[in-house]
């Protein structure tokens, strides 16, 4: 009776010893879940935030546009375009003219003999004939004009011609947009002569 009664306080104990293993292991398992589980959420947390700072850094490069940037950041950085000004006339055709205008036209022209002689280019004679002379006249303000040097040159026939001379104050102010002129070589070089008012002849060199 007494070896009955010690089996089953033995039997009890064990089975009250099984019970406490069980349960602390089952709390280690739910521990362990509970662990796993705070890991994972911590993980979309830190992915969620990165990835809206992503979509703010894109966000901030589109809504600043591609030179602003930062260096690295999805390529290289565009410098701004620089337009470069363009060449403009140093001065307008009217302006040309009222700056090559002689005050005492007598004492200020010259001809290539008392200049020393004509030595600029010389046009073949058959182009001479076809383009120059007193029947091919033409307008000054109609062909391409520059200031080269401060002296005038204008464009005409495939020939630049530069004025030596100043035109005369008795000319019309606009006599480059009115009066009709023409090349001519008379004895020692090339002149320029209006029709308006023959005998003048303003000295000229040429040039291709």
């Amino acid at each position: 009776m007494r070896s009955a009664t010690i089996l089953g306080v033995l039997v009890i104990a064990l089975s009250l010893g099984s019970a406490a293993i069980a349960e602390q292991h089952g709390g280690r398992e739910w521990d362990r879940d509970d662990h796993s589980n705070g890991r994972e959420q911590r993980h979309a947390q830190a992915r969620h935030v990165q990835h809206e700072e992503v979509r703010h850094v894109q966000h901030e490069e589109v809504r600043r546009g591609p030179e602003h940037n930062f260096h690295g950041a999805h390529g290289p950085a565009q410098a701004p375009e620089v337009r470069r000004p363009q060449p403009q006339m140093r001065y307008a055709k009217q302006d040309i003219w009222q700056r090559q205008r002689a005050r005492d036209w007598d004492h200020e022209h010259r001809s290539w003999r008392e200049r020393g002689g004509y030595r600029g280019y010389r046009i073949p004679q058959a182009r001479f004939h076809e383009r120059f002379g007193r029947g091919h006249w033409f307008h000054v303000h109609d062909v391409p004009v520059m200031v080269v040097e401060g002296a005038p040159r204008f464009q005409f026939g495939g020939f630049w011609f530069t004025m030596v001379d100043p035109c005369p104050q008795t000319w019309s102010p606009a006599w480059y947009r009115t009066d009709e002129v023409y090349i001519d070589y008379v004895q020692d070089g090339y002149y320029m002569f209006n029709r308006r008012h023959p005998g003048v002849a303003i000295a000229i060199n040429v040039s291709m």
